[in-house]
Formats: C-alpha cells, sequence, structure tokens
C-alpha cells in the first residue's frame, strides 16, 4: 500500500432517513485514527470534510422513489473530484462515510483510474436496488447498482462516464438481508456472493482466499468498501440498518489482516458510523481498529 494516506470525510445523511450518520466522520476521527496510522508509519494527510447540500422535500412527479436525488448526486460529484485528485497525487484514497450512498462518488473518483477495478462489498446488504426495485427510495441501498451503470442517470452518470465496475470483479461478503429485486440481479449477472451461510460453512479465511484469489489475477486494483452493518450488531451496534446474525469482530480483523498481507486493496471507505446510535463510540472504535488491521497492524 502507498505510505501517503489522504482522508476524506463525507458528511452524507440524505442516501437514508435516520439522522446522525452525517457524524460519522467525526465519529471516526475522534477515535483516533490519525494517530493510530500514524504508528504505521503511514504520512496522513486530512482533507476535511465535504459539503454536503439540504435535504430536498419530497417529490410528487416520477423520482419520487428517489430521496433527496439531486444533493446525492452533487455530493458525489464532489467526492469523485476529490479523490481525482487524491489519486493524481500518488496517495491512498480513505473515504469515511456517511451513508453508503457515497460509494457513487467513491468508485467514480477511483475507477476511472484503472482499466479493470475490483470491489469487495463487506456488507450485510447488497446495495444493487434501483428506483424501480428499492421497497425505501432510499439511495444508500443503491450504489452498487449505480456503479454498474443501473438506475437513474444522475447517480449511474457521475463524472461523466458508466459504468465504473464490472459485474465479474464484484465480490459482496457478509450478505445477509437482500431485497427480491437484488437476489434476481445477482443471479441475473453472475455476481459473486459471499453470504453469511458460506462464512459460517467455510470459514472466513477459506472466504477471503477464495476472494483474493478471484480478483487479483483479472483486476489491477481493488477497492474496499465496508458497511459497518456487515459486522454484527453485537460489535457494531451505531448503524441504521443492523442485522442480527453477522460478521464478528475477530473475523472482520481476519479478513482485513489477509488483505493487508497480500497488499491488494488500493482504495477503501468505512461508511454508515451514526454515533447517535451508538453506545460510548464503540462502532467508529470498531472501524478505526479495522483499519489498523488493514493496513498493517500486527500485534507482533
Amino acid at each position: 500500500m502507498k505510505k501517503q494516506i489522504s482522508i476524506i470525510g463525507v458528511p452524507m445523511d440524505l442516501g437514508q432517513m435516520r439522522r446522525g450518520v452525517d457524524m460519522g466522520p467525526s465519529a471516526i476521527r475522534y477515535a483516533g485514527v490519525t494517530e493510530r496510522l500514524e504508528n504505521l508509519d503511514y504520512e496522513i494527510e486530512d482533507l476535511g470534510d465535504i459539503q454536503i447540500g439540504r435535504p430536498e422535500p419530497l417529490k410528487s412527479n416520477g423520482e419520487d422513489n428517489l430521496r433527496n436525488l439531486k444533493a446525492v448526486a452533487d455530493g458525489s460529484e464532489k467526492l469523485a473530484g476529490t479523490i481525482d485528485e487524491v489519486i493524481n497525487a500518488g496517495r491512498f484514497p480513505l473515504v469515511f462515510g456517511g451513508d453508503h450512498s457515497i460509494a457513487i462518488g467513491t468508485l467514480a473518483g477511483v475507477s476511472k483510474h484503472y482499466k479493470n477495478l475490483g470491489v469487495i462489498w463487506y456488507d450485510a446488504h447488497g446495495d444493487l436496488n434501483t428506483a424501480d426495485t428499492s421497497p425505501s427510495g432510499n439511495i444508500h441501498g443503491m450504489p452498487l447498482a449505480a456503479s454498474l451503470g443501473l438506475g437513474h442517470p444522475a447517480l449511474t452518470g457521475v463524472a461523466g462516464y458508466s459504468p465504473k465496475v464490472k459485474p465479474e470483479n464484484i465480490v459482496i461478503i457478509g450478505a445477509r438481508s437482500l431485497d427480491e429485486g437484488e437476489k434476481s440481479l445477482i443471479k441475473e449477472l453472475g455476481i459473486k456472493v459471499y453470504t453469511m451461510h458460506e462464512i459460517d460453512r467455510l470459514g472466513m479465511t477459506a472466504v477471503m482466499e477464495q476472494t483474493i484469489d478471484y480478483l487479483k489475477e483479472k483486476t489491477d486494483g481493488v477497492h474496499l468498501s465496508l458497511d459497518l452493518d456487515g459486522l454484527d450488531p453485537h460489535d457494531a451496534p451505531g448503524v441504521g440498518t443492523p442485522v442480527i446474525g453477522g460478521i464478528s469482530y475477530r473475523e472482520s480483523h481476519l479478513a482485513m489482516e489477509m488483505l493487508a498481507e497480500r497488499k491488494l486493496i488500493t482504495s477503501a471507505e468505512f461508511v454508515e458510523v451514526n454515533p447517535i446510535l451508538d453506545e460510548k463510540n464503540k462502532t467508529a472504535s470498531v472501524a478505526v481498529a479495522l483499519m489498523g488491521s488493514l493496513f498493517g497492524e500486527k500485534l507482533l
């Protein structure tokens, strides 16, 4: 991994309806992320937070199933531009959310620098909905679909190109809550998914070995998009859409440690930290601990 890291905060809470996730970047910083990574001999540049617009009034036209569409799209454009600048400067972009809709902008900024970007989507959800399949209209359930070129053009066209990723270059890890439309799309596109069934049955070591082998030969960079709700709510309670029966704290550390050993990750984001729903900043502290493992922290 590059030894120069640029931190970008995205206080986005418009992709869903539960307030508080806009404070996620501040909570992660408060949990000591800069000190943690500097102790691993990384040079840290904190670029502060992307400015996010205000919530929009609900519409009664054809876009009423896409909540805060313009504001989310505008924020995605800003984030994509910032990430583009970071990568052009030869630095590693590390993004803090904010809800998972920010991945639209993250992938838009990252993917233009790679011919075959791989994506590890560490999440309880597939985030593969569109306006046609979403039960809620919340865009934080749509970023992976938008990055595949599926959905509203304001989302798929961020940074002026589409798609950002290919279905065969995606691995979803930890899924346990998928809508019917997402299940159909996964089967149709052949997206590789390790649900909690596979993690329980195979073990995290095998899941990560298979993921790394699957991606390493056909991709020229790999982005990690880690939603804290991928972990079990016992370990990460401060998330907006918790789903019981998730990945454990220790399994998550193992996953990050294996990615660090193989030097696979070229960009990363940690999202859906909501301090209002948290217990003494526990979830932000978990996020920082996992970043430590991802960037090479070892016990001995």
